[in-house]
């Protein structure tokens, strides 16, 4: 039998996608394990990490994918949209070019994820706003032109990382909620269920088998 900690009411799938550098695999290790690597290397293929918070008396379990941003691996990473229900789309306010990649980014996240992912965008890197390219009000703007969240942090000194994974896992779970039960009204669902917006997604077992032996 499994211990109380693997038990959860629903398990989301989101996505890391961003260019290379723009500190992805950081995000994803502040907020899952509250680390912090300096000499943190590029991702190769892709890697998952996995935490669950509550959200309105519901346990809910993260599993976030972090997707490498270098042009070289695009097919692989590809392929891990299937099955997303959110996204974060990151870039580094102090590189304007990554935030000029970002529309390359949110095409190809539309064209391979379901039409209702939930996806928010990072200025990653807060900390060096000594070095800022990327307005604040201009990233905002995109984000509201694009119907996207918006929110600066920092892997480096944890500033607002709990708070943008947890508004975008509690935006999915009320999205989610409303297509399965047609309300607002907190309904009870069983243990353990596996959410996804695509019937044909495969199970989490199968996606790291896949992972795997596509790695």
């Amino acid at each position: 039998m499994g211990s109380r900690s693997d038990e959860y009411d629903y398990l989301f799938k989101v996505v890391l996608i961003g260019d290379s550098g723009v500190g992805k695999s950081n995000l994803l290790s502040r907020f899952t394990r509250n680390e912090f690597n300096l000499e943190s290397k590029s991702t190769i293929g892709v890697e998952f990490a996995t935490r669950s918070i509550q959200v309105e008396g519901k346990t809910v379990k993260a599993q976030i994918w972090d997707t490498a941003g270098q042009e070289r691996y695009r097919a692989i990473t590809s392929a891990y949209y299937r099955g997303a229900v959110g996204a974060l789309l990151v870039y580094d306010i102090a590189k304007h070019v990554t935030y000029e990649n970002v529309d390359r980014w949110l095409k190809e996240l539309r064209d391979h994820a379901d039409q209702n992912i939930v996806v928010m965008l990072v200025g990653n890197k807060s900390d060096l706003r000594h070095l800022r390219a990327v307005p604040t009000d201009e990233a905002k703007a995109y984000a509201e032109r694009n119907q996207l969240s918006f929110i600066e942090t920092s892997a480096l000194d944890s500033t607002n990382v709990e708070t943008a994974f947890t508004s975008i896992l509690t935006e999915i779970y009320k999205t989610v909620s409303k297509r399965q039960f047609g309300s607002d009204r907190a309904t009870p669902i069983t243990n353990t269920q596996t959410v996804t917006l695509s019937p044909t997604t495969p199970s989490n077992d199968t996606r790291k088998k896949q992972c795997c032996k596509n790695l």
